[in-house]
């Protein structure tokens, strides 16, 4: 029985799919993380940023975004190494308790940047828990998903 997972060969062991066939197209991924700071964080931002010993809180986050993205193929292991074209990150307050954190991710490539968008939407959280800890650890990354994809074989967008 032939396995649908991509990355099972046919002794059912783990394998790096070759993409060598596939046509280099635009494809570009956004993912989104939502995290819980609490009011007791959010009120230290003030034009939202806040600055602790550690430096700018959202600067610091999104440039740890970035570096992630650059280091998604070292991290998870079937993943391709990618030469990105952009990265984007946002952060936004979006309520006294919550933020939200975009990572878009863009290339001319063979294979799609999800699990790039997704790993520097996760760092950049990782990194704002890190820089605020100080502050308070009730911190939570609550949810990680990938919310458009285009480009490849199919388009998708979270509803």
């Amino acid at each position: 029985m032939k396995s649908k997972f991509t990355h099972i060969n046919k002794k059912n062991q783990p394998k790096m799919v070759n993409v060598g066939d596939k046509k280099i197209t635009e494809r570009k991924a956004t993912a989104k993380a939502e995290m819980f700071l609490g009011e007791e964080i959010i009120s230290h931002f003030s034009n939202d940023e806040i600055h602790t010993k550690k430096g700018p809180v959202f600067q610091t986050a999104i440039i740890a975004g970035i570096q992630a993205v650059k280091k998604t193929s070292n991290l998870i292991p079937m993943c391709h190494p990618l030469q990105i074209n952009g990265v984007d990150i946002d952060i936004n307050i979006i309520d006294k308790e919550h933020i939200e954190i975009l990572c878009a991710v863009e290339i001319d490539g063979k294979t799609g940047v999800e699990m790039e968008a997704l790993t520097g939407a996760t760092v950049a959280g990782l990194t704002v828990y890190d820089m605020c800890k100080a502050i308070s650890q009730k911190m939570v990354l609550k949810e990680v998903k990938l919310i458009e994809k285009t480009g490849g074989k199919s388009d998708y967008k979270m509803k």
